[in-house]
């Protein structure tokens, strides 16, 4: 096969390299298939590309579009899926552990996708709730994050070419940041072959993406205040580059998610007869042959109870005895090789470190077999398992990872062992514990959740539909303190915050209305001749309010709301049960008080309004006794577009609105914000 030269995408073009730069070899046979350099690149050039073009265009989009544009991509990619798998076949991956990297990936696009409903239609995100800064409520603060108008330089990790590249530009991508994507040599080839499809779609506004197949080294002298980097390894080369002078100088924001020690901690009430028992043995074989053990949120220390130690050696023995291991093309293969010859030797290092302070006792490194495939040609190694039958002095385990199919069973004598064990990786992605008592799952990850960055609790009742201890998802946070880099990945809409800056605005409620298009209470508010509810969603205004006729509520409003509802809460009902309560006297249902406001401001003919969609937040902040006098100023409080999901589907937006019962006094007694569903013009 010849040897094929990638290329890279910069300044939006694809460039060839001006010369060959390193080989890159299939995992299975050791064949040199591809050559990736990125001699010629102008890194400076390809950061201003990125901020004058590509983020401009960016941030002229607001959140839905962008979720949208990240759909259009996913559904696109998906499409040509098959293509990826036979390119991911090089790296030595199996089918499954290819649908984990490719499809797992495209699956980040669809997640960040879906997060837009979670966004307003705005360029911008209104952060939080307002803060009353002043007596009378005339000034006011309030919180709104923007775009970064810099470059999200990212990064990663050899072990998934796809899924490390796309789960980090959904993220910046939604938020309005353009992206250059570096990921590592050795399995470059898969990247860019999705990367070219990326292009070849048109779909992302030019300059969103740029990609470097070739070293990297330099692009750190080019980065500005307003940039982001991100990077996956190992914690000896995260460092170094978080500590680059421009890095420092600049004050850029530096995520690291280093590789770690990770364990899974069999519960002290699980015994070998009970089906827990069995899904800590798959659990430990799977995430060790996964990948071939390359992963950075592999099992690496089985933490065990001392008298259940032989039970887990033997089981897990005969489970990993079981995993076929060769070409993963061939349908019976369960694992294939390492990425490449240099991994497999790094990670034969390691294991002969680790050798010195613990026995193995599960698989022999020297003596398997393989199927399909040369074992010396390829960069096949075995799953291997030792025993540390000290760990509390013998700590090789917790300082020194395999990159690969290696983990060490630990012995613990009591539970308080089992969480100081945990704990001595010193800074991990993941965890897990498998346990039948939810008492023991609460004591462990409160005793463990300050050295781990996520935590899997498993059992009989959730494994079914667990996506297992090796799993980072999408709406979580995907990072570790310590060994682990101490950042962030991912969660939802926390991941897209890190590439927002969050600025504190001041300033009168009708101001601060005005730049965030969300109505502020005590700003100015637009009484219009036209009832809200006779408006279509384009027509609507936010500070559009209607103020209602007035109702006095009596003790017969009182009795039949509890006869309707059949709320007969003393309060309400028993007069004489109220002494040592805050009451005078008999109190109106709070959900009387709302319903009777709802009755005055609902503009009852047929119109725009097509339902309502539910209440968001009620407060009841005064009590309503009989006699009183309440009225009710509705405002449109916020506008939320949605887009027709078919052709035929009804045009229409949320509608948030703000209703303020207040009493004769002029006080409020309740306040909640309402949302309904509201037809466009279009529909009309």
């Amino acid at each position: 096969m010849p040897v094929t030269q990638l290329k890279n995408y910069a300044e939006g073009k694809w460039v060839s390299a001006k010369n060959e730069g390193d080989l890159l070899y299939n995992a299975v046979t050791g064949d040199a298939i591809f050559a990736a350099s990125s001699e010629g690149l102008d890194f400076g050039a390809m950061m201003q590309y990125a901020r004058k073009v590509g983020g401009p265009k960016l941030r002229k989009l607001t959140f839905q579009e962008r979720g949208l544009m990240l759909k259009a991509l996913a559904l696109y990619l998906m499409e040509r899926k098959e293509y990826f798998y036979q390119v991911s076949a090089y790296t030595g991956a199996t089918r499954v552990d290819s649908w984990v990297d490719i499809e797992g990936g495209i699956g980040n696009l669809f997640s960040y996708a879906s997060l837009r409903k979670q966004f307003p239609n705005e360029r911008f995100y209104v952060d939080g709730e307002a803060a009353k800064l002043s007596k009378n409520g005339t000034f006011i603060g309030h919180h709104i994050m923007v775009p970064r108008e810099g470059v999200a330089i990212h990064i990663n990790a050899f072990n998934f070419p796809v899924w490390g590249m796309l789960e980090k530009v959904a993220v910046n991508l939604l938020a309005g940041v353009p992206a250059i994507v570096k990921p590592a040599t050795l399995t470059s080839y898969l990247t860019e072959a999705v990367f070219q499809e990326i292009i070849k779609s048109g779909i992302l506004p030019e300059g969103a993406m740029q990609l470097i197949c070739g070293s990297a080294r330099g692009i750190l002298e080019t980065v500005e205040a307003q940039d982001v980097v991100t990077f996956t390894g190992s914690a000896s080369t995260g460092n170094s580059l978080r500590t680059h002078p421009r890095v420092l100088s600049e004050n850029v924001p530096f995520n690291l998610e280093a590789d770690s020690l990770n364990c899974c901690v069999l519960g002290p009430d699980v015994h070998i007869n009970m089906p827990e028992f069995d899904i800590f043995i798959k659990e430990v074989a799977r995430e060790m042959t996964t990948k071939a053990g390359q992963k950075c949120t592999a099992i690496r220390r089985v933490i065990v109870p001392a008298d259940r130690v032989e039970d887990v050696q033997i089981a897990l023995g005969k489970r990993l005895q079981g995993t076929t291991i060769g070409d993963p093309s061939l349908k019976e293969v369960r694992m294939g090789p390492l990425a490449g010859i240099s991994q497999r030797n790094e990670v034969r290092e390691k294991v002969q470190q680790l050798a010195r302070s613990q026995s193995i006792v599960i698989g022999d490194m020297e003596h398997f077999e393989v199927i399909g495939a040369d074992k010396e040609k390829g960069a096949f190694l075995p799953p291997l398992v030792f025993l540390n039958n000290d760990p509390f002095n013998k700590t090789d385990c917790h300082n020194i990872e395999a990159f690969g199919p290696v983990s060490t069973i630990i012995p613990y004598n009591t539970f308080d062992d089992a969480i100081e064990l945990a704990k001595m990786g010193n800074g991990s992605l993941v965890c897990s514990i498998i346990t039948q008592d939810d008492d023991i799952a609460k004591e462990f990850v409160l005793g463990t959740a300050i050295m781990h960055g996520r935590i899997l609790v498993l059992n009989n009742d959730c494994v079914k539909e667990s996506t297992g201890h090796g799993s980072p998802m999408p709406l979580l946070t995907h990072g570790g303190p310590g060994r682990a880099g101490g950042g962030e990945e991912m969660g939802g809409k926390r991941g897209v915050m890190h590439y927002l800056q969050r600025t504190a605005i001041q300033g009168s409620p009708t101001t601060i209305t005005r730049i965030t298009n969300v109505y502020q209470q005590g700003g100015k508010q637009t009484e219009t001749t036209v009832h809200p509810f006779r408006k279509h969603f384009e027509e609507l205004k936010v500070g559009d309010t209607v103020i209602t006729a007035k109702h006095t509520v009596s003790e017969a409003d009182i009795t039949n709301f509890a006869n309707v509802s059949g709320d007969n809460f003393y309060a309400h009902m028993d007069a004489t049960s109220l002494e040592g309560t805050i009451f005078e006297r008999r109190v109106a249902h709070g959900y009387f008080v709302l319903s009777k406001a709802a009755g005055l401001f609902v503009d009852a003919k047929k119109g725009p309004v097509l339902l309502n969609y539910g209440i968001d937040e009620a407060r009841f902040t005064k009590p309503v006794y009989p006699g009183m006098t309440i009225g009710v100023k509705l405002t449109v409080k916020e506008k939320v577009d949605q887009e027709k999901r078919s052709e035929d589907d009804i045009a229409k937006g949320i509608v948030k609105w703000l209703v303020d019962v207040y009493d004769e006094t002029g006080e409020t007694v309740a306040i909640a914000t309402i949302l309904t569903m509201v037809k466009k013009l279009d529909q009309a």
